[in-house]
């Protein structure tokens, strides 16, 4: 199944990865206005909408290096995202119904990211246009 998600072009990814932003920043606007829910709505937003911002840094790369630490920087910052959206269904701040649809977007996230720094990782001897031809991300 992950091959399948990671048949994406870097153009369709960026878009996801904004509507990922977007869903979680609406998520963050439904959190309750508690100590607990002020402190995971702030980590909250901070690695969601990074997980956007990262990825298009990433594809604006200089270098193969800068692409490969990029795209690692937008895998953590999603595997972060699924922490945050497994505490607010574990602390119950939100019914898990509507939290489900998200993690799994951020699980789905993190396995395509995965996959991008490992074929990048291991076509470090070519040059970077190439990484996109060879690469699970097609163009």
């Amino acid at each position: 199944m992950i091959a399948d998600l990671t048949r994406m072009n870097p153009r369709e990814l960026k878009e996801r990865t904004k509507q990922f932003a977007l869903r979680v920043m609406r998520l963050v606007d439904a959190l309750p206005r508690t100590p607990k829910g002020n402190a995971i709505a702030g980590q909250l937003v901070r690695s969601g909408t990074s997980v956007a911002a990262n990825y298009r840094g990433a594809c604006r790369g200089r270098s193969r290096a800068e692409f490969i630490a990029k795209i690692g920087v937008v895998e953590e910052e999603a595997d972060e995202t699924a922490l945050w959206l497994e505490l607010i269904i574990a602390a119950k701040l939100v019914p898990e119904k509507k939290i489900l649809p998200l993690l799994h977007e951020a699980n789905e996230l993190v396995a395509i990211m995965a996959a991008s720094y490992i074929s990048a990782s291991r076509n470090k001897r070519q040059p970077l246009h190439k990484t996109f031809k060879n690469s699970p991300i097609k163009n």
